[in-house]
């Protein structure tokens, strides 16, 4: 290579995200800058191998089809609950490290004492999906509260200082209470068919700082029900 030398990249196109309103998922609260989705369990946020047409992705392009899909936070495919989607790159930035999330568990046992659990995580090495809790992983906090249970589950509010892949799902297993029907870490699927896991509740301010949105979902009724 010679100083004035043109270097020339050509990059496979990345096929455009299809539009498709999979189903009607609830919009919890939309602005010029985002929309905030109700994400039902067994949607994946975005397109994957064997779905790519019936993700929130995929509703979002439908609803906005001049606007590229940013999703700011991301749920598991059977995690319910709140999800946010930028309009702009710039509404991505100005989020994405300033948003506050709330999660609600319905673990296996009863637990009456509110508890933090740090604990460092990394990926099984036999597998692309499964974590597991490991001296070399990285550093995860958990914090947890108890809000109400009855003999054979509980109800946990849930707040993050980290944000590991299936971090609440590891941590819960790792203390003796997984998730009710998470079979990936222990739990059982007796009362529910998924991991009892909803985002249900998201602070954040406008993307120009003017003001502040709190935004809640229910609890959904499968999770209730183990109630």
């Amino acid at each position: 290579m010679q100083y004035g030398d043109v270097i020339e990249l050509r990059l496979p196109e990345t096929p455009p995200l299809v539009a498709n309103a999979v189903c009607p998922v609830p919009v919890c609260l939309e602005t010029a800058d985002f929309v905030i989705y109700n994400k039902p369990p067994d949607m994946p946020v975005h397109p994957s191998q064997n779905h790519y047409t019936d993700t929130l992705g995929n509703c979002f392009c439908a609803a906005y089809p001049n606007f590229a899909c940013r999703p700011v936070n991301r749920l598991d495919r059977n995690t319910s609950g709140l999800c946010l989607f930028a309009k702009s790159a710039y509404a991505v930035n100005q989020l994405q490290y300033r948003l506050q999330k709330r999660y609600y568990a319905v673990v296996q046992g009863v637990i009456t004492e509110e508890g933090t659990i740090s604990a460092p995580i990394a990926r099984e090495q036999a597998s692309i999906i499964v974590r597991c809790i490991r001296a070399d992983g990285k550093p995860a906090v958990t914090h947890y509260r108890p809000l109400r249970h009855n003999e054979k589950y509980t109800l946990l509010q849930i707040q993050l200082e980290t944000g590991r892949t299936h971090q609440i799902r590891v941590h819960m297993a790792h203390i003796g209470h997984p998730l009710a029907g998470d079979t990936l870490y222990g739990g059982n699927l007796a009362d529910i068919d998924r991991q009892a896991l909803h985002c249900g509740r998201l602070l954040l301010p406008s993307v120009d700082g003017s003001r502040y949105f709190t935004v809640g979902a229910p609890l959904p009724a499968d999770m209730q029900e183990l109630l």
